[in-house]
C-alpha cells in the first residue's frame, strides 16, 4: 500500500512521524478497523487481516489497548499468516467513556475521529439531557459534534424540533434528515470530506446503519424494519471502520445503553457554552451556581434566559465528573502502591538468589 493509499485511510504526517519514532525495520503502519476481544482486524500495505496483540498491549487497561480507528505499529508474521500489533500510535482524538464496572477506568470507543454524528430519531428518541451528555463526551474527545435528527418525515414541525435541539447543542451543527423521504441529506455534504473519519453515535434503532447504507450507495450494514410503533431495532453488534466510495471513513457503533463520562471537564464547558459564558459574570470565580450571591447563572435562571432543567443537567454531569476524578485518583494511587510492593518483592527475591538462599 503506497503513501497515497495510506493517506486515503486517514494517515497524516503526524502519524507518520510517530510511526518512524516507534517502529523497527520490519514494522509497517496499519489502521484498526475492528476489535474482537483479544484480536483486532487491521488494514495496511498487506490488505486486511487478523492481528494479535503484543503481551504488553494484552495486559494494558482498556484505555491503552487498540480501539477501532487507531493507527498501530504492526509486524507481519508471514506472507499468509497473522500480524502482530506492537504499539498504538498517539491519537489525534479519542472518544472515551468510563468502562462498565465498579472501577473507574477509561474505555476508548473510537480513535482518531474527526467528526461525531450524534444520531437521534424524531420524535420519540429526542432526549435533550442525553444529548448534552453525548455532546460533553464528543467535545472532550477532540472531534467536532454534528447532531442528526433522523426520520424527519415523521413530524410536521421540523423547524421547531431543530430550534429546540440547537438550543441544547451550542456550537454544533444540527441537521434534520430523512433517508426515506430523501430530505435534508444535501446538508451533510459539508461534513463528508474524503479522508476524514466520522463516528456514528446514538441509541439503538435510530437509523445509523441505514444512514451508512445511504452514504455508501449500497447495503453495507444490516438493517431491521421498524416495529408496529415506528421504532427501529438495533442491528450493529460491534464497532467497525468502513471506507465509503466517496473516500469518507465511517465508524458505526452499537447502540449504547449508557454513556458514563470520563474526565470531561473541558467537554462540559463546551457542551454548556451558554452556562460557561454566563459564569464569567459571577461575583466569585469558583461559583457553584447554587446559592451564591452575585451568581450570574442564577440571575439568568430567574429572568427566564436559562432553562432550569438545563442547569440541573449541568449540575448532575459536574457531580459525575467529580466522582470519576476522585475514583480514578484512588485507582491510580492503588496501582502505584501495588507496583512499589512488586518491585520490593522482586528485589528481595533477587537478593535471596544472590545470597544462595
Amino acid at each position: 500500500m503506497h503513501q497515497e493509499q495510506l493517506r486515503a485511510l486517514g494517515y497524516t504526517e503526524s502519524f507518520a512521524a510517530s510511526f518512524n519514532a516507534l517502529a523497527a525495520a520490519d514494522d509497517v503502519p496499519a489502521r484498526v478497523i475492528a476489535v474482537h476481544r483479544n484480536r483486532v482486524v487491521v488494514t495496511g500495505e498487506f490488505g486486511e487481516r487478523n492481528a494479535t496483540l503484543s503481551p504488553a498491549l494484552r495486559d494494558a487497561d482498556d484505555g491503552a489497548r487498540p480501539a477501532t480507528g487507531d493507527w498501530v505499529v504492526v509486524r507481519v508474521v508471514s506472507t499468509d499468516g497473522d500480524a502482530s500489533v506492537r504499539a498504538v500510535l498517539p491519537r489525534s482524538s479519542a472518544f472515551t467513556r468510563r468502562a462498565a464496572g465498579e472501577k473507574a477506568v477509561p474505555q476508548v470507543v473510537a480513535a482518531n475521529v474527526d467528526r461525531v454524528f450524534i444520531v437521534t430519531a424524531l420524535p420519540d428518541d429526542v432526549n435533550l439531557r442525553r444529548l448534552e451528555r453525548y455532546l460533553a463526551v464528543t467535545w472532550e474527545s477532540g472531534a467536532l459534534p454534528v447532531v442528526l435528527l433522523t426520520k424527519s418525515d415523521q413530524v410536521e414541525n421540523v423547524d421547531e424540533w431543530v430550534a429546540t435541539v440547537r438550543a441544547a447543542a451550542p456550537g454544533a451543527d444540527v441537521i434534520a434528515i430523512s433517508t426515506l423521504a430523501q430530505t435534508g441529506l444535501d446538508a451533510l455534504d459539508a461534513h463528508l470530506v474524503p479522508g476524514t473519519t466520522i463516528a456514528l453515535l446514538g441509541s439503538s434503532g435510530v437509523g445509523k446503519s441505514t444512514l451508512v447504507n445511504h452514504l455508501s450507495g449500497r447495503s453495507l450494514m444490516r438493517t431491521a424494519d421498524v416495529d408496529e410503533h415506528g421504532h427501529g431495532r438495533h442491528t450493529t453488534t460491534h464497532r467497525e471502520l468502513i471506507r465509503l466510495p466517496n473516500g469518507v471513513l465511517v465508524i458505526d457503533t452499537p447502540g449504547m445503553r449508557e454513556l458514563q463520562l470520563w474526565s470531561s471537564a473541558s467537554g462540559l464547558e463546551q457542551a454548556f457554552d451558554d452556562i460557561t459564558a454566563l459564569s464569567a459574570g459571577c461575583r466569585f470565580a469558583d461559583c457553584a451556581h447554587r446559592t451564591e450571591p452575585g451568581c450570574a447563572v442564577l440571575s439568568a435562571l430567574d429572568d427566564g434566559v436559562l432553562d432550569a432543567e438545563r442547569l440541573a443537567s449541568w449540575h448532575k454531569l459536574s457531580r459525575e465528573i467529580a466522582r470519576v476524578e476522585l475514583q480514578s485518583d484512588a485507582v491510580a494511587a492503588s496501582a502505584a502502591r501495588a507496583r512499589v510492593k512488586s518491585i520490593h518483592r522482586l528485589a528481595r527475591v533477587r537478593q535471596h538468589e544472590k545470597n544462595g538462599e
